[in-house]
């Protein structure tokens, strides 16, 4: 088939985020058009917050380190890697995830009372058993689409994503639909979890060996360990984001912050997707000139599509939000036209080089700068502003942390910024966007 030849890892895992992303956005919009009211609506998400909340850094950190050190690593002969056998790579991969989901499950346990008193003003945490199960069994899923990805398999990662990703739609949206509570849809998330885990299993039957390394263990922690923190830090923005708007703010203002602090999909699909679908090509410094011609050139087709697309969100989403979720969300329009500038950020890819060569320690500094500003910006920005002033703060940290990741590249690997970023052109871009902000601000 004609389609075939534009199915590759990079284009397979852009597809899977973008079967992802509409799945999650199908769900929030059903939900708008139910009997559920705004507050479960809210509950719903602070759930699903304080599951992200305790294991997106090490899911993160663990995958990225992950990419490069399959088939590239100290423990296990490179050459069973190319010829296609069992991978003892995925299996203690696995274990490691498994364990600190484990450990996300009991610090949750543990800490119930804190979790209410940060995140749900002290009240209870309804649902807090489905949370604690969802938690449990969400986690190790996440790597299914990656070990494809690694066994050059494409045609798999949009099949079971598509698979996937429609139960999830079914299990979780039937229930509002049929008029049952938010409890029902949150069984739903757990069901489709529970069949996420043996797709894993019985993948790993096929494709791995059931060898426990802990010498590749050791190995991928102390490769994993700077991302998890950088994570860590970096990502902690959007949760230090949700804890204030929580703090500030009842459950009904908690859901018009997360319908509105969204990025735009297609940027963060196509851009975190191809980041990570690049890392192993960085892996030994064998074709460093090509990698880099290759992010540089496919940077300019992401730009001329993803910036002109903005640019039209920028000037609808105030018209578009009340029409596709109700009119109680249009307040989360102003605050997605501000996250929309983060497109600025996301079309720049230090991070890609620096994970593939296995510099990671570098990104931890970036992060924790990064995170240093958002914390900062966001507690003087939300009482200036309330919560257009913590999207703001958002924006600014994460330019900030991406101006300093191309300085370190070039500073301690010596990669011009020239070598593999557009710059004229990501400069015109950027400033046509602003441009186009301020007068749907002002003029508008």
């Amino acid at each position: 088939m004609k389609l075939n030849k534009y199915i590759n890892n990079i284009s397979g895992l852009q597809i899977s985020q973008l079967i992802r992303f509409v799945t999650l956005f199908l769900i929030g919009v059903i939900f708008t058009k139910t009997e559920l009211t705004i507050t479960d609506i809210g509950a719903y998400e602070k759930l699903l917050f304080i599951a992200s909340a305790v294991s997106f850094f090490w899911i993160s950190g663990l995958t990225q380190s992950f990419l490069p050190l399959y088939g590239n690593n100290k423990t296990f002969n490179k050459a069973r890697a190319i010829n296609n056998e069992k991978s003892p790579e995925f299996f203690n991969a696995f274990l490691l995830i498994a364990f600190l989901s484990v450990l996300s499950f009991f610090f949750v346990l543990i800490f119930k009372t804190y979790l209410s008193q940060l995140f749900n003003n002290s009240e209870p945490i309804k649902h807090f058993n489905l949370l604690l199960i969802y938690i449990l069994i969400s986690n190790p899923s996440y790597f299914i689409t990656y070990f494809y990805l690694l066994k050059n398999k494409p045609k798999k990662i949009i099949q079971y994503s598509f698979v996937s990703f429609s139960l999830q739609l079914l299990f979780v949206a039937l229930p509002s639909v049929l008029g049952y509570s938010i409890e029902y849809c949150l069984w739903g998330l757990i069901l489709i979890s529970a069949l996420r885990i043996i797709w894993l299993l019985l993948f790993l039957k096929r494709y791995a060996k059931f060898v426990i390394s802990y010498k590749f263990i050791h190995e991928h922690i102390h490769l994993a360990y700077p991302l998890i923190l950088s994570s860590l830090l970096s990502g902690s923005a959007k949760y230090i984001d949700g804890f204030l708007v929580s703090y500030y703010y009842d459950s009904a203002k908690f859901a018009i912050f997360q319908y509105g602090a969204r990025e735009f999909p297609l940027v963060v699909i196509l851009a975190n997707a191809f980041s990570n679908a690049m890392i192993p090509e960085f892996s030994g410094k064998i074709n460093l000139s090509s990698s880099l011609r290759m992010i540089k050139n496919k940077s300019k087709q992401f730009m001329h599509f993803l910036f002109p697309v903005t640019i039209i969100l920028l000037f609808i989403s105030i018209w578009l939000y009340p029409i596709i979720f109700n009119e109680n969300f249009v307040q989360s329009a102003y605050i997605f036209n501000i996250y929309l500038l983060l497109i600025v950020s996301r079309m720049v890819f230090p991070q890609t080089i620096l994970i593939g060569l296995k510099r990671s320690k570098i990104i931890l500094t970036g992060s924790f700068l990064e995170i240093i500003i958002n914390i900062t910006l966001s507690i003087l920005f939300i009482n200036l502003w309330g919560l257009i002033g913590v999207a703001i703060a958002t924006v600014v940290a994460y330019f900030f942390e991406k101006l300093l990741l191309v300085y370190l590249v070039y500073k301690k690997l010596n990669i011009l910024p020239t070598h593999y970023i557009p710059v004229k052109l990501h400069f015109i871009y950027s400033f046509i966007t602003f441009l186009a902000y301020f007068i749907v601000i002002y003029y508008l």
